[in-house]
């Protein structure tokens, strides 16, 4: 059996998916590695991943419980009296998105979006088999097949409080036809952004070239800016992750 390979960068090859096999296909290994922006490719992951007898959440980086005291305060700070609006940007099968729902005390609204539809399916049949329960009794969880290099298409403008980025435009970064599609979704994650919204984006990148791509990449001239803060997230395995904190300021006129 094939390890899954990391995408990050030559040196870092086999830290993104960690512990993570693929059975019988050592081709998908090779998909994987250059075409992580495709759709095909993640259909393809998902299908071998739902041959197993149960199932099981599969993480990029970490879980929940490794940054919920990144994102529980984040909820907490926002003064929107309705309910939060959370995107979990390319779900996957993570249960980042479920936790959310779950643990948050405050009332959300988590929208767990992926690209592939095998991945949604997944985990709607899981969260139903769970039946979980949320802890205001307000929240609402749902899945959703999407494309997020069209959000704005989708949500509008200014209409989520938060989106969380765990792996996904590190993917688009480290496919060989990817860069022009990361920096699609960065500026659509801003566009959707309500003016007191963030964007959290993990990532083992340095702050050192992450940030500047997240500046460079999140300006539109003439209209707006991102204001880009970092966090050490911890070490696992090996590895240091970082929150990024992204906002969106307009350019005064």
């Amino acid at each position: 059996m094939a390890l899954i390979l990391n995408i990050l960068s030559p040196r870092r090859l086999g830290k993104l998916i960690t512990n993570t096999r693929v059975r019988h296909h050592s081709s998908l290994t090779t998909e994987l590695i250059n075409n992580m922006d495709k759709k095909a490719t993640w259909d393809r992951f998902y299908t071998e991943k739902s041959k197993a007898t149960n199932f099981k959440n599969f993480e990029w980086f970490f879980g929940f419980d490794a940054i919920r005291d990144f994102i529980l305060p984040m909820l907490h700070s926002q003064t929107n009296s309705d309910a939060l609006h959370v995107l979990d940007m390319g779900c996957g099968t993570s249960a980042l998105g479920p936790c959310i729902y779950r643990y948050s005390p405050w009332p959300v609204q988590v929208t767990c979006a992926d690209i592939s539809a095998i991945a949604v399916r997944l985990m709607q049949e899981h969260t139903e088999t769970k039946a979980l329960q949320p802890q205001n009794t307000s929240s609402k969880l749902d899945f959703l097949e999407l494309d997020c290099s069209h959000l704005h298409k989708h949500f509008g403008s200014e209409s989520l409080d938060l989106i969380l980025d765990k792996g996904t435009i590190d993917a688009l970064l480290r496919s060989r036809e990817g860069g022009a599609k990361a920096s699609q979704v960065l500026k659509q994650c801003l566009k959707v952004l309500r003016d007191s919204g963030s964007l959290f984006q993990f990532s083992d990148e340095d702050p050192d070239a992450r940030m500047l791509w997240l500046e460079k990449e999140g300006r539109e001239p003439g209209v707006m800016v991102a204001d880009v803060g970092v966090q050490e997230v911890g070490e696992l395995r090996g590895v240091t992750y970082y929150c990024y904190q992204v906002t969106a300021r307009p350019v005064a006129q």
